[in-house]
């Protein structure tokens, strides 16, 4: 009997050992849902960080909630992008989060670093100009580029690994696993989008360039300002002039803003519109979500895309004909 209960007691001990060997678990907060699931990528087995913008809403201009505040209060460690996306939130983090470590990821070694690109059309941005060059320009963006991905998931292992010793294992083990996913998935888009390469599009906000640049493919504006902001008068009428000038072929709004500013822009003109988000408001959020928020953006540029070149092709069909 005593044989019995001893084998059952050392398979349950087993099985707790192989998802976590720490009764405390490290209190993480994410600022944004790609953060978030990096996060909850490495923490797998061990723990669930806290989320401090909610999903589906714009980080720009967000009004904190009382449960993200309690969670800053009480967090060991907050990740978040810089204060270019949320500028709102510095300010939050040095009162609440006095306790924690705070990791600004734009900032940590390694990390792909882009400016912003200037105007409705990019047309004075010079080959996407490095971070160094202009510090005060850094386009917050950068979780849309997979390498960055993979480069957190290091440093937020590391930083667990620092303040949970007896989970280290488990954290280095989640962020391999994770940024395999990411390799696969970046594989595959780069597949994906290889056949509407040089297919002219419009975005709603300057949101995709490190996406682009990672992929081989080129936005040729944007209506609104990376920061979401409503365009000037000036802006769209540029960009209306850029839709005549290359025959644009796409235009993508966001779900989290109104449809209303991309009517405005295109009218009644017959270019496909579909839409991409930058943060994958209608995603189901967990730790498949960051792979997921990539894929979801080169399916829908690649379907447009593809809608274009099977209608091109159909026409030298019937020219040949």
């Amino acid at each position: 009997m005593l044989r019995k209960i001893s084998g059952t007691i050392i398979a349950a001990l087993l099985s707790a050992s192989a998802t976590s060997v720490s009764a405390v678990v490290p209190r993480v907060v994410a600022d944004i849902t790609p953060i978030y699931s990096l996060a909850a990528r490495v923490m797998d087995g061990v723990g669930v960080p806290s989320l401090i913008i909610q999903h589906g809403a714009s980080p720009h201009g967000y009004l904190l909630r009382p449960s993200a505040a309690v969670a800053l209060e009480k967090a060991d460690l907050v990740f978040w992008v810089t204060e270019g996306l949320t500028p709102w939130l510095k300010s939050r983090l040095e009162t609440l989060a006095g306790k924690a470590h705070v990791i600004k990821l734009m900032e940590v070694d390694g990390a792909v670093r882009l400016s912003f690109r200037q105007g409705a059309t990019f047309a004075n941005h010079d080959d996407h100009q490095s971070y160094d060059e202009h510090k005060d320009y850094v386009d917050p963006h950068g979780w849309l580029d997979p390498e960055n991905g993979k480069i957190w998931l290091d440093v937020i292992a590391s930083e667990l690994s620092e303040i949970d010793p007896a989970n280290a294992g488990i954290y280095a083990q989640n962020a391999a696993v994770g940024k395999a996913e990411i390799s696969e998935v970046a594989a595959q888009i780069d597949s994906t989008l290889a056949s509407v390469r040089g297919v002219n599009f419009i975005v709603f906000h300057d949101a995709y360039q490190y996406f682009e640049k990672r992929f081989g493919i080129s936005a040729s504006g944007s209506i609104s300002l990376g920061d979401a902001s409503a365009p000037s008068p000036a802006r769209v009428a540029k960009i209306r002039a850029k839709v005549a000038e290359l025959g644009i072929s796409c235009v993508f709004s966001e779900p989290q803003y109104s449809p209303g500013l991309v009517t405005s822009v295109v009218g009644d003109a017959d270019i496909r519109r579909g839409t991409i988000d930058s943060l994958g408001a209608e995603l189901e959020l967990g730790i498949a979500f960051y792979t997921k928020l990539l894929e979801s953006i080169a399916k829908e540029i690649a379907a447009c895309g593809k809608d274009l070149v099977m209608a091109d092709v159909a026409q030298v069909l019937v020219y040949n004909v």
